[in-house]
Formats: structure tokens, C-alpha cells, sequence
């Protein structure tokens, strides 16, 4: 059986670490924080004080952390993965960082004999805890061959994009998706409770056609029971969009809808909502029309 390290425990991070626990994996798990690794460890999980000392006693070594810097630091940093490079050693990274970013630390593992694969997520902490994950994935054939059993424990599909960074531009494309459905989604609920339509009758009656998608399938239940928390949190929604304009212009492609997007998702972070699931995106269309979809006009 692999050996597989997890590094960052977060709402993504702790369900599939959990999931790679279930399927029978021995897992050695390090976070910044603490407290979540004692929690694991008490659910069979081995602790590591540091990325290095992980590296050393796994196989397949995941990250699963906020932006581009800190998986860098946590592989390239002191007491960083590097340190703890060993022959049969796999990089697996499920964070959603820059192409370029992806490719570095690609090249630099690759000089201490470890292939790397940047294979971002998509679902949320739903695909997480309910281990039905899309993977999206760059880097070699013969290390993505080697990883399918964590993706089996983890996720419902996995894709090999191509070589290195492969896989984040896959992930950049996906966000781009989210976002303009989550923009889309606000609008018409908005759109609708304005109108004195029961906005959540609206989409009961739109996600059977043309409109049909993900968002429409899972988010408007939580938002009628009022439920705004994460899910997938605005602010990291925000920097996954930053990620895709960057890319934009490193590439010359055109992104006239997600700068919009970018916008209406900035305003909402500034407006205090950072914190709260990336549905919640409506808040800023709320505030503008006031109005507050599923309640009564004020």
C-alpha cells in the first residue's frame, strides 16, 4: 500500500486526507495550525513536524494550500520537501497556483530526482468530503500512472492534461466557468426576487433546459435555507480569477467576462464577505437592488 503525505489541512485538505485514511492509505499529515493534525492523528493519521519529514516517509507526497508562494515555500523553504527528496518519491499538488509557479517547482524537484504533478481539484469541500473530486492533471504520464490510487480514494475523475502546468491552466479555465456561473446565478435570483418571482421557483423551472449546469444543481437549496457559509470561500474565489487574468495576459487570450467577474467578486470581499461560499457572490446585487433573495421585499 502507498505511503501518501498531506501537507495543508484545510476545508479541502482534512476531508481528503480523512478519505485517503478510509481507503486504507498510511497517511502523515502537517498543517500550520495545529490542532487538526492532533484530530487526525487520533483518526490513524502519523504527524510531522515539518514538509521534509513528511517527504521522508511517504511515497506520494499532496499540498493542499492557499496560493502560489506557500506551496513554494513548503517545497523549496527550510526544513521544505526538497530536504526530504528521496528516490520513489511523487509531488502531487492540489492547490490551484500559477502555471509558472507549477512548472518551477517542477523543474526544480526534477533535480533531485522527483517528478512532479500539479493536479488541482474541482467540487469544493462537498467533492472532498464525498470523495468524488475532478482532478485536473500535469506532469508525466508515468507519475500521473503511479498517483491513480490516491485519486481513485479521493475523486470521481482524473484527466491528464499534458506536461507541466498543464493542469493549473486546466484549473485557470475551470475557474473561469465558476465564476461566471456563480456571477450568472446571482444576477437571475436577484433579477427574479425583484420581480416578485419566487427566485428559487425560477431556477426549479430553468435548470431542466438550456441553463442547466453545476451551480443551478447545488447551490440555490443552500442559499433558500439561508445558508451562506463555505463551500468554496469568496476571497480564494477572488484569487483563483486573479490567477486566470494573469494568465490571460502571460498567454495574449482575451478574458472580457472574467474581469467582470474579478470585479463583482472584489467588490464582494471589500463589502466583508471573504468569508462566506462563493454563491454568496448575489450579496453584491442584493445590496445594490435591496432586496434579499428569499425574503420579502424591504
Amino acid at each position: 500500500m502507498l505511503r501518501v503525505g498531506y501537507i495543508g489541512l484545510g476545508l479541502m485538505g482534512a476531508p481528503i486526507a480523512r478519505n485517503l485514511l478510509r481507503a486504507g492509505f498510511q497517511v502523515v499529515v502537517h498543517n500550520r495550525s495545529r490542532a487538526i493534525v492532533d484530530q487526525l492523528a487520533t483518526e490513524g493519521a502519523l504527524p510531522a513536524e515539518t514538509p521534509a519529514e513528511v517527504a521522508r516517509q511517504v511515497d506520494i507526497l499532496c499540498t493542499n494550500l492557499p496560493d502560489s508562494a506557500d506551496v513554494a515555500q513548503v517545497v523549496l523553504g527550510e526544513h521544505g520537501v526538497v530536504e526530504g527528496a528521496h528516490s520513489g518519491l511523487i509531488f502531487m499538488d492540489n492547490s490551484t497556483i500559477k502555471p509558472e509557479t507549477a512548472r518551477m517547482l517542477a523543474q526544480s524537484l526534477a533535480l533531485h530526482g522527483v517528478p512532479a504533478l500539479d493536479a488541482p481539484v474541482s467540487g469544493g469541500q462537498i467533492g472532498a468530503e464525498q470523495a468524488t473530486l475532478v482532478y485536473m492533471v500535469g506532469g508525466s504520464a508515468e507519475a500521473f500512472t503511479k498517483a491513480i490510487p490516491v485519486f481513485q480514494a479521493t475523486g470521481k475523475a482524473w484527466t491528464h492534461v499534458g506536461e507541466s502546468g498543464a493542469g493549473q491552466i486546466a484549473k485557470a479555465c475551470n475557474q473561469i466557468m465558476v465564476a461566471a456561473q456563480m456571477v450568472a446565478m446571482g444576477e437571475l435570483l436577484v433579477l427574479a426576487q425583484k420581480a416578485g418571482v419566487d427566485p428559487f421557483k425560477v431556477v426549479a423551472a430553468i435548470r431542466g433546459g438550456a441553463a442547466q449546469c453545476w451551480t443551478l444543481d447545488t447551490k440555490p437549496q443552500r442559499l433558500a435555507e439561508g445558508i451562506r457559509t463555505p463551500g468554496f470561500k469568496a476571497r480564494m474565489q477572488l484569487k483563483d480569477l486573479n490567477i486566470v487574468l494573469e494568465t490571460g495576459k502571460t498567454y495574449g487570450a482575451p478574458l472580457p467576462l472574467s474581469e467582470i467577474a474579478t470585479e463583482v467578486f472584489r467588490q464582494m470581499v471589500e463589502n466583508g464577505g471573504g468569508e462566506l461560499d462563493n454563491a454568496a457572490v448575489l450579496s453584491v446585487f442584493e445590496q445594490i437592488a435591496n432586496v434579499r433573495v428569499g425574503q420579502a421585499d424591504s
